[in-house]
């Protein structure tokens, strides 16, 4: 984590909302990518000619792509600073769009998800420590509300995705013109987020950092969170279309119903965690995503379902700003933690897709999310790890930080 000197002058307000704004602005791009990808996914499968099977095994490869990349990030922001290096990886993430439509097979798919996979990880990485840095100097809880904002995007992603998927649109086209209009928007707003540059002449970070002891239980609830999160976003439209046979269009409206849940619960999961606290909020949670759940596994209607994919999105939806919160406070080195939780939760994400598949294959796509709801109930026995720490235990925290300086 990256912290100002004493000797830095400090922000105005005006700069640090412009700041929370752009980089609000920043994860509603890069979830518009992650929405516009998942809703042609069955569009994808068909015009590569996949089984569920091989599917399950293409959607590996951004896992893969992501695991070896995202340690990377931290070595371009020091490089480069924050403002650069996110603008160069955010460009990277959008236009990796277009390339999974144009894959007219297995290889060249799994080669084009890898590169996917890849960009999303390094990006995503540096748009979360730019927001944990934000929310440090506004001196209040955003992430949630951060996470809230590429729910939105998701949500929009999704959203004219169902209606290209409706009309019958080509996903290769669809994915063009997104990915274009995505990164001019990108730019764009980062322009306005904090420039910061850590001590250039400081050892370069390392180039994978293992969680401490302390975070590991952390890292394991948001592996939870997470997996039902990318399991539900990337198959919720391919179970309603296989298993219960919908249209094309109210299949993609599942995801899109999914995304809405999940956007809704984190713009307002700062208030709920401020009023009820971090543990009881993810126990909550975790019997809500249980429930959607048994709805998808045991009701054979679509109504039903997209209901349950809906309830998996409310329960899981605070969880993973949580998850970066308490890594935070779990012991004397944050920055290791939260590196080491980020890697956890977001592999688990990438991972997710890949082995939904390969359960599918093996026995059903029910079976599979019986898998997902059984994650969702771990949260509830969970969540105490993510208790809060006492304020003398955070402090003592986050003086192991390094220096930084700031920009304008």
């Amino acid at each position: 984590m990256i912290r100002p000197t004493s000797g830095e002058p400090a922000l105005s307000p005006a700069r640090l909302r412009r700041a929370r704004f752009a980089i609000a602005a920043v994860f509603c791009a890069h979830g518009a990518v992650t929405g516009s990808f998942a809703t042609r996914i069955p569009w994808i499968q068909d015009h590569a000619g996949l089984s569920a099977g091989t599917l399950g095994l293409a959607l590996a490869f951004p896992a893969l792509g992501a695991a070896l990349a995202m340690p990377l990030a931290g070595r371009i922001n020091h490089r480069f600073g924050a403002r650069t290096a996110l603008r160069g990886l955010l460009a990277m993430w959008t236009l990796s769009l277009i390339l999974p439509s144009l894959a007219p097979n297995l290889v060249v798919l799994c080669g084009a998800l890898f590169v996917y996979g890849a960009t999303s990880g390094m990006s995503d990485v540096a748009m979360n420590a730019l927001g944990v840095e934000t929310e440090n100097r506004l001196g209040r809880s955003i992430m949630s509300s951060l996470h809230g904002m590429w729910s939105v995007g998701a949500l929009l992603g999704s959203a004219v995705g169902t209606l290209a998927a409706h009309a019958g649109a080509d996903a290769r086209a669809h994915h063009l013109v997104a990915a274009l209009a995505l990164t001019v928007a990108g730019l764009v707003a980062v322009r306005g987020v904090l420039d910061l540059r850590g001590d250039q002449e400081a050892e370069a970070p390392p180039h994978f950092a293992l969680p401490p002891k302390s975070a590991l239980l952390i890292g394991a609830v948001g592996f939870c969170a997470v997996f039902a999160e990318g399991a539900s976003l990337d198959w919720s439209a391919v179970y309603l279309r296989d298993v219960l046979h919908t249209n094309a269009g109210l299949a993609a409206a599942s995801t899109t119903a999914f995304a809405l849940t999940m956007a809704v619960a984190r713009l307002v999961g700062d208030r709920v965690v401020d009023r009820f606290g971090a543990v009881a909020t993810v126990r909550a949670g975790g019997l809500l995503a249980t429930a959607g759940g048994m709805l998808v596994v045991t009701v054979r209607e679509p109504a039903a379902a997209m209901a349950g994919f809906g309830l998996i999105g409310l329960g899981i939806a605070v969880v993973v700003p949580l998850a970066f919160a308490a890594a935070a406070r779990s012991g004397p080195a944050p920055a290791q933690a939260i590196a080491g939780v980020a890697t956890i939760t977001y592999t688990s994400g990438l991972i997710a897709p890949s082995a939904i598949g390969a359960v599918a294959d093996a026995s059903s796509l029910v079976v599979s999310f019986g898998l997902v709801t059984l994650l969702a109930f771990a949260l509830v026995a969970g969540a105490a790890v993510l208790r809060s720490k006492p304020a003398a235990e955070v402090d003592g925290a986050a003086n192991q930080d390094e220096p930084a300086t700031i920009r304008p």
